[in-house]
């Protein structure tokens, strides 16, 4: 193992030790001042820990230690976050599994990144024409809480969150209609890349942090992601039109989650006080992807030779009813794991609608 990876797991594993000797020392302080005095008479207050992959410099970091402070804020101190930003306590593909496990009390983390869990939670990344942040992650934990996914059933869903609409963007060609797309390879990933093909394009799957130098050396004619990429991975740098794919846009969504022992450990006004912080965070969130989306929006057309293209009303319908295959794919797919397939994709619909527009 490279030294670097090495010394990034050995902190790891001194991180949790510590954390979990906290909590052993104060377990058994608990049990001594109950043997002693009786059961307290009132919560005594604990620490969590929150993990999260998005780095520290990230809005979407930033606003998870922002509820964390207001967590202990609203609860007088009773309850207090230790946050764990940029994967120094669990990596990104185990966020989900950290918090089951115990090894942190909170995460943050991509339902994509472990492809094949979630299948329930796949239906909302699906090309159904997202609008914008606000509206996906209204629609993303209006469609938790109507189907109550069983694959989150080992957890607690503080919220989940869904970026703006994922666009594409191309280096040298112009994309006004099917037509153009033919034979351009795209770098993508998942749903995405099944889009791309439903297309008439080539996917390539390629990690976000390999795309910038991807495009710029021609590697890739283009891209899907998010209007905000452009800056946040400078990707207005590389590509000269941006498609405004708005029938077929896609979103990626995103959870946070609890230790389902460590909430019910919480007494009742606690969650209570968490759950209105939940739903104001969950707003704020869908507000902060809009936000850096208007940046990146800014930063692109900063470049010069940019260009916006809209689809006509008419090459809208094309497009959407070419990438109607994916859906019915993940229909079949979804039916095959137990699912009604048709049914949950009804309700992300259903949920998308009564997000309503931007």
């Amino acid at each position: 193992m490279p030294a670097p990876q090495l010394a990034a797991r050995q902190r790891t594993i001194y991180i949790v030790e510590k954390i979990m000797l906290q909590r052993s020392l104060l377990t058994v302080l608990s049990l001594i001042v109950t043997l002693a005095f009786g059961a307290p008479a009132a919560f005594a207050g604990t620490n969590l820990t929150y993990s999260n992959f998005f780095p520290p410099t990230h809005a979407q970091s930033q606003l998870a230690q922002a509820w964390c402070d207001e967590v202990k804020k609203r609860t007088g101190g009773q309850v207090t976050v230790q946050y764990f930003p940029g994967q120094t306590l669990t990596p990104a593909r185990q966020a989900y599994d950290g918090v089951v496990n115990g090894l942190s009390d909170l995460a943050m983390g991509c339902f994509a990144y472990t492809r094949g869990r979630f299948p329930a939670m796949e239906a909302l990344d699906l090309p159904l024409g997202y609008q914008s942040g606000v509206q996906a992650t209204k629609a993303a934990n209006i469609f938790v809480e109507k189907i109550q996914p069983k694959e989150l059933g080992q957890v607690v869903v503080m919220y989940v969150h869904a970026h703006g609409p994922g666009l594409l963007f191309t280096r040298d060609k112009a994309v006004a209609t099917l037509e153009d797309m033919k034979g351009l390879k795209i770098r993508s990933h998942g749903t995405s890349a099944k889009l791309v093909k439903a297309l008439g394009g080539v996917p390539v799957t390629l990690p976000m942090p390999d795309t910038y130098q991807s495009l710029a050396r021609g590697v890739v004619d283009g891209s899907f992601y998010p209007v905000e990429s452009n800056l946040g991975w400078k990707l207005a740098e590389t590509v000269k039109f941006g498609t405004w794919s708005l029938p077929v846009a896609y979103t990626t969504s995103f959870f946070v989650v609890m230790n389902k022992a460590r909430w019910n450990s919480l007494p009742e006004d606690v969650k209570k006080t968490i759950r209105q912080i939940n739903q104001e965070w969950a707003g704020k969130t869908g507000a902060t992807w809009d936000e850096a989306d208007k940046k990146g929006l800014e930063f692109f057309l900063a470049q010069p030779g940019r260009q916006i293209i809209k689809l006509s009303p008419a090459e809208g319908r094309r497009w959407r009813k070419a990438a109607h295959p994916v859906i019915a794919e993940y229909e079949q797919s979804a039916t095959g794991r137990g699912l009604n397939g048709k049914a949950v994709v009804k309700a992300a619909l259903e949920a998308l609608a009564q997000a309503g527009g931007k």
